[in-house]
């Protein structure tokens, strides 16, 4: 399974947009990207929730305090605070999709 890292996401995008005659540089997209991804993190720090309509929503929820064990020695407590994270919970749209994919996921296992 492959990984798409921001500056190939910006490539798919500038190609894209120029395939409809946009005039826009991958440079653009980059900054375009890198502002979206700086005004979610900046909401979610506030403690709000960004919904993206057939995309999904990011809010941020508590994990309550725990214990956990150490992996190298089960027999330690390892107390795990209390903290923030963030949650992702996709759209509509974006479940359909991904949920045509099984095959193609079991697929690349079995080639590797």
């Amino acid at each position: 399974m492959a990984t798409i890292t921001k500056r190939e996401l910006a490539i798919k995008i500038t190609d894209r947009l120029g395939e409809r005659d946009h005039k826009i540089t991958q440079q653009d997209v980059l900054e375009v990207i890198q502002t979206l991804i700086e005004e979610i993190t900046e909401s979610l720090a506030q403690g709000d929730t960004v919904v993206m309509r057939n995309f999904g929503a990011f809010q941020v929820r508590e994990m309550k305090a725990k214990i956990g064990r150490n992996p190298k020695d089960p027999d330690k407590d390892v107390p795990i605070p209390a903290r923030a994270a963030v949650k992702f919970k996709p759209g509509k749209e974006m479940k359909e999709k991904v949920a045509t994919t099984l095959k193609i996921i079991r697929e690349k296992k079995k080639k590797k």
